[in-house]
């Protein structure tokens, strides 16, 4: 994937703005590319310089829900500026907490971040929890580059990969990949016991279990929504433990847990 272009501003404030497209946001709409490089300028700004003929893409008058494509020139007008806020401040780490960030690298490139994620380290911010590796992300931010961000999670007391995007546009395809399930996610958990069918598909509906808040979720073959797994022994221990390999084909809460019980086969050590 090629490194993402950096807008151009070739002219000083208080003049018309030019930004060549960046190979990062190629396809993007004009009022997004405007929430993504100028936050600042509000979309009431952008729709009234788009109608007025103010906007030009190639020097031609653009509407806001123009694609945008990568070496097209944008002329920006003067101003505009509705927002005072001011812009998020880099978060203070501590050495030990840039040591932490480094040591779960598993691949970094111009595009992304792969992590390994510890259990026990939750994947974002929540109440009373102010340990995550969101809050890890600033030491991963050099100079005038975009913070990476995340785009999907794992349960706190999970371990394993995490994607992390590098920029805007890695974290738009990225986040279209998982909310459109074409990116494949495997899990491996020690069960208890081993499956009397080796390799198979559990279906079994979901739902949230009465008194527990939402915490813990049942099977519920009445009211639940449907739920499917995927799974195959990959080794067992004697007929004690087996190591599984999962593939949820659907993303109900706990899914992973509930279906591994729901067969016979909880997994070890979980507390839900």
């Amino acid at each position: 994937m090629s490194a993402p272009d950096a807008p151009q501003d070739d002219a000083p404030q208080l003049e018309v703005r030019q930004f060549t497209v960046g190979r990062d946001d190629d396809g993007i709409r004009l009022d997004r590319w405007f929430k993504r490089h100028l936050p600042q300028i509000g979309f009431g700004t952008v729709s009234r310089w788009a109608r007025t003929g103010q906007i030009r893409v190639d020097g031609k008058r653009a509407k806001p829900d123009d694609r945008l494509a990568t070496g097209q020139q944008l002329r920006v007008p003067p101003g505009g500026e509705s927002d005072t806020r001011k812009p998020r401040e880099q978060r203070e780490l501590s050495a030990e907490d840039r040591e932490q960030a480094e040591a779960m690298v598993i691949l970094e490139n111009e595009a992304a971040i792969v992590l390994n994620k510890p259990p026990g380290l939750a994947t974002q911010g929540g109440t009373k929890t102010t340990r995550h590796v969101d809050g890890l992300l600033d030491a991963f931010v050099q100079g005038d580059d975009p913070r990476p961000r995340l785009v999907h999670r794992l349960d706190k007391d999970t371990s394993g990969v995490l994607l992390i995007a590098r920029t805007p546009g890695s974290a738009a395809h990225f986040s279209r990949r998982f909310s459109g399930r074409s990116a494949r996610k495997v899990y491996w958990a020690l069960v208890v016991g081993v499956p009397d069918v080796r390799e198979g598909t559990i279906e079994a509906p979901l739902a949230k279990q009465p008194g527990t808040g939402g915490e813990k979720m049942h099977v519920d073959e009445e009211n639940g929504q449907i739920a499917k797994t995927r799974y195959r022994v990959v080794e067992t221990a004697g007929r004690k433990a087996s190591w599984l390999e999962l593939e949820p084909l659907t993303g109900r809460t706990h899914q992973l847990r509930v279906h591994c019980a729901a067969m016979g086969n909880p997994i070890v050590g979980d507390g839900k």
